[in-house]
């Protein structure tokens, strides 16, 4: 089994993605997703889907955990339809940040678990300042860093247990 090293420090808004956190600094391969994951949030986040497609490629078994729940999506749903359908979800975002919480890293893994912040008018709605806890699990193949997983939720100020169970027993499903 790979060793796994675990990097810790306290969390803090980033000034640029590069000081997200002094021990992401000393691993360049977790220093590089970080940068392309905070640089590929800020395109996706103004609908600029080649940039941000350009920056994030992904693996054939990938799978997504949207934030807003529901099935999680697979690589085999992500048709150019679909990918283009998520890049008009988002408009005119400014002001994208990542926060990361904690980054673990092997041999051919790194696991970045991270607050997304941006002001982004989504779905139709008027700009707004979202906040998302998100999990991105990176895995290398052939040389190259692929995301394998994503996982967001917009939970960054927490919810009573009240209002997670009236979650789990589905009153808010559409």
């Amino acid at each position: 089994m790979p060793r796994t090293e675990r990097t810790t420090a306290r969390p803090r808004t980033p000034s640029s993605p590069a000081e997200t956190r002094p021990d992401v600094a000393a691993d360049p391969d977790v220093e590089g997703l970080v940068l392309r994951a905070t640089e590929a949030h800020t395109a996706l986040m103004r609908g600029d889907l080649d940039r941000y497609r350009n920056l994030i490629t992904t693996t054939g078994d990938f799978t997504l955990m949207a934030p807003f729940g529901g099935k999680p999506t697979r690589a085999a749903d992500l048709s150019s339809e679909r990918w283009a359908s998520i890049a008009r979800f988002f408009r005119n975002g400014r002001d994208s940040s990542l926060e990361v919480v904690q980054a673990y890293r092997s041999a051919d893994m790194v696991v970045i678990a991270a607050v997304e912040r941006t002001h982004v008018e989504v779905g139709g709605l008027a700009g707004q300042d979202w906040a998302l806890r998100v999990t991105l699990v990176f895995r290398k193949e052939n040389g190259q860093w692929m995301l394998a997983h994503r996982h967001a939720d917009p939970l960054v100020e927490g919810i009573s247990l009240e209002q997670a169970a009236e979650l789990s027993r589905g009153r808010f499903a559409s």
